[in-house]
């Protein structure tokens, strides 16, 4: 990160180094959306949206890298790296944020195909245990 790296994009980098509930509801706009790489259908809502980011910071988080970012005035691509269950995942995180700084919009990107289906499988099972 550098002092270029706008405020919402040091919040996600900080919430990824400390996994906090409190934190990431913090950073949702009410009017968010998720798109997963596995999933049609775009999650609407601040709770849908947390459950998803929470199961992934759970999945990805253990040994997920950034390795290069690109910012806009309201959006930014973070290129990350992890491996699940030793299988490669390489993907991006595409974030939107509004005037208040809060997240509204956060699509992930992931390859290769068996990477995908390794967190397809992780992250099935971590929102399975987020609904216990």
């Amino acid at each position: 990160m550098t002092d270029q790296t706008p405020p919402p994009v040091r919040a996600w980098h900080a919430l990824v180094e400390h996994p906090d509930a409190g934190a990431l509801r913090g950073l949702l706009s009410p009017e968010v959306t998720f798109r997963s790489p596995a999933v049609h259908t775009p999650q609407e809502g601040p709770e849908r949206t947390f459950a998803y980011l929470w199961a992934a910071l759970a999945v990805l988080g253990p040994g997920l890298t950034y390795h290069r970012e690109w910012y806009s005035t309201d959006s930014a691509v973070l290129e990350f790296t992890t491996t699940i269950d030793g299988k490669d995942v390489h993907g991006v995180d595409i974030v939107t944020w509004d005037a208040d700084g809060l997240i509204t919009d956060f699509t992930v990107m992931a390859r290769p195909l068996r990477g995908l289906q390794v967190l397809i499988d992780a992250m099935g099972a971590e929102l399975k245990k987020g609904q216990s």
